[in-house]
């Protein structure tokens, strides 16, 4: 994971996404409208996983 990702995923978590396709964005579209910090534990978890 970048560092770059990894800060955009803490700023804005949708955008540091959004390469990774259509469900993981609206899945951390979701989670973050739901609160800030649930879109964020997914949006790192999500890039995260397409690292290893």
């Amino acid at each position: 994971m970048s560092v770059l990702r990894a800060i955009l995923a803490i700023i804005f978590p949708p955008l540091a996404v959004i390469d990774k396709g259509c469900g993981a964005l609206l899945i951390v579209i979701v989670l973050t409208l739901a609160g800030w910090i649930p879109g964020v534990i997914a949006a790192l978890v999500i890039v995260y996983k397409d690292k290893s």
